[in-house]
């Protein structure tokens, strides 16, 4: 139940179209139990197997009174003058005939408009969860991607949510239609005979458990299955990355053996889903007829029973409308079980949902529009799952100047360099900008203040002029083309098949490393940030097109602040001030001339690149 009641939450925005369902279906079924009820009973006045009712009886809210008055009106139509003739037997079977097709056309009118109101609920929730989910990932900190495997997070932004839509929003109609419909047979039901409708209420409820611990069974195993199909989309989305390697390697039949041992697996378990889901048709109808047999036998008591007997005609009405129970509860069942399946993947859904947004933002955080004296670390201490990473960072970098970090792999500079826009959060000490705490500004616009130029060049499958203009809300084309100019990118963008209208491919894979990373530099040129970071730009480039990369940084660099992360020394002598990192922690700093001088730690890692 509290998994209907979590996609309730979701069905509020849609209230308008929830409640026309709900009033439609009522009506649908009204319709339905009226129809097929006065059947029974208009047929044996019509064949003479019933008396007729010439007297109309005072109106009152018992069954007696209601079916008298409706004998009444039958009899009125069948013999108007008192008496059953061939006429009056033709006029009411016409009657009858267009009085069913009325009511079962309403019934179906009602029953479609209802469906036609679902709809928006049914596929606007799914969207809802897709976009609050997105949205979501989007405000969560880089620690929690790097924690986690890609491919089970993809998997639960597109199996899962699939999941729900297929498992929960098609059967959300049914589990809220098919309670209406039973609840209306067995209103009828009470009026008939509250001696036997009391087996009923006794004997569904019994049913009703056992079908709910298949139900939580069920829930256990697909929850497995679905973290399965995360796996199997972890093994696909890794074997896409490093096709190469595992070609290059001949390591086909290992990577063919992990996926297919992954595959097997999963499909154990949902065949095992699989069947106790499909066991919820038979055996709701296998444990309905057993009820029916309980009631026949009680029910046949009554009516054979010599001093009050029950009349066999309402007797048979009644099993009639025992057996129209039978099918909604079947459908009700195999809804249940749906949304148990289903909502194993929306436990998983909401394990995303519910994580901790650890970069928050604080509700009276301040702007800033521009950078104007300096940045400063601290006694900034960070520490990756309580290992530490650094150790009470202390430094400034003044507006306009070039600081490189350089040190060995491991050492804690990209970490630093994570630290000002706020991908990850210090420890301990504070990160200043112009003397105020980062945690006290707006993120967007600590972040807009920033260019980000990384060694892995990110680009996205689209045009090169979207991937220039990336974030930018109505680019100018000419704006576009200077800063691709400026990024020695314009002339190799030209001879491309559509120029600057080009799609690029995946990760910007139809191009060069070299030419995605000059795309990656223009796109940092247009945004125009006073504050650069660039984190190896040209450390997996060849020497020509390395050459052209670093002209184009150069240019980049002029007149802002810029952190530069480098392992190749000879990229970053120019720069104004040059910050040693070992362990986490700053062991030297000075410009080229200073740590040479100092024969210490910068110097022998400058002798060892030179000596390569």
């Amino acid at each position: 139940m509290k998994d209907i009641v979590r996609i309730l939450g979701y069905v509020r925005a849609y209230m308008s179209s929830a409640v026309l369902n709900i009033v439609f279906n009522l009506l649908s079924i009204i319709f339905n139990v009226f129809s097929l009820g006065m059947i029974f009973p208009f047929l044996g006045l019509l064949f003479g197997q019933q008396e007729l009712v010439t007297v109309k009886p005072p109106l009152e809210l018992n069954v007696d009174s209601l079916l008298g008055n409706f004998f009444y009106q039958l009899s009125s139509v069948i013999a108007p003058t008192g008496e059953i003739t061939p006429e009056g037997q033709v006029s009411g079977l016409v009657f009858i005939c267009v009085l069913v097709i009325v009511l079962f056309f309403l019934k179906n009118l009602f029953r479609y408009l209802a469906l036609y109101f679902m709809s928006p609920i049914r596929y606007g929730v799914v969207r809802d969860i897709r976009e609050e989910l997105y949205a979501k990932l989007l405000s969560l900190p880089l620690s929690y991607f790097s924690e986690r495997r890609k491919g089970d997070i993809i998997s639960r932004m597109t199996t899962d949510i699939l999941e729900i839509e297929v498992s929960i929003m098609n059967s959300l109609e049914v589990v809220f239609k098919e309670p209406l419909t039973i609840a209306a047979y067995l209103g009828a039901m009470v009026f008939m005979s509250p001696e036997l409708t009391l087996f009923v209420f006794i004997l569904l409820p019994i049913s009703g458990y056992l079908i709910g611990i298949i139900g939580k069974s069920l829930k256990k195993t697909s929850a497995k299955g679905q973290e399965r199909i995360g796996r199997i989309i972890s093994v696909i989305e890794e074997t896409l990355t490093g096709i190469r390697i595992i070609k290059a390697f001949t390591a086909e039949k290992k990577t063919k053996s992990k996926f297919d041992e992954e595959n097997n697996s999963a499909m154990k378990l949902f065949i095992r889903m699989l069947r106790k889901r499909d066991l919820s048709s038979p055996m709701s109808e296998f444990l309905g007829i057993m009820v029916m047999v309980v009631i026949i036998w009680f029910g046949g008591q009554l009516v054979l029973d010599v001093e009050n007997p029950m009349d066999a005609k309402l007797f048979i009405t009644y099993l009639f409308f025992f057996s129209q129970i039978i099918s909604p509860s079947k459908s009700f069942a195999t809804a249940y079980y749906n949304v148990q399946k289903g909502a194993a993947s929306l436990d998983r859904v909401q394990v995303i949902m519910a994580a901790e947004e650890k970069i928050v933002e604080k509700p009276d955080a301040v702007t800033i529009t521009s950078f104007e004296k300096e940045i400063e670390f601290r006694n900034v201490s960070f520490a990756y799952d309580e290992t530490p990473t650094l150790k009470n960072i202390n430094l400034i970098i003044p507006k306009g100047k070039t600081i490189a970090l350089i040190g060995q792999s491991g050492g804690g500079k990209t970490t630093l360099a994570n630290m000002l826009p706020r991908f990850y959060d210090l420890d301990e000490g504070d990160l200043l900008i112009d003397g105020v705490s980062i945690k006290d500004l707006k993120l967007k616009d600590l972040r807009k203040l920033m260019g980000i130029v990384t060694q892995d060049s990110i680009l996205f499958n689209d045009t090169v002029s979207n991937n220039i203009a990336f974030g930018i809300e109505n680019p100018d084309e000419e704006k576009i083309m200077a800063s691709a100019k400026i990024a020695n990118a314009h002339n190799f963008i030209m001879e491309l098949e559509h120029g600057y209208q080009t799609n690029i491919g995946d990760s910007g894979n139809k191009l060069s490393g070299g030419q995605r990373q000059r795309l990656s530099i223009a796109r940092a040129i247009l945004k125009n940030p006073p504050i650069l970071i660039l984190d190896e730009a040209t450390s997996s480039l060849d020497s020509e097109s390395e050459k052209m990369v670093q002209d184009a940084i150069f240019k980049l660099m002029k007149d802002r602040t810029s952190l530069v992360i480098a392992h190749r020394l000879s990229t970053i002598k120019s720069a104004d001030e040059i910050v040693v990192i070992q362990e986490g922690e700053i062991v030297e700093q000075g410009d080229h001339e200073s740590l040479i001088a100092l024969n210490g730690a910068y110097k022998k890692l400058y002798d060892l690149q030179t000596f390569a």
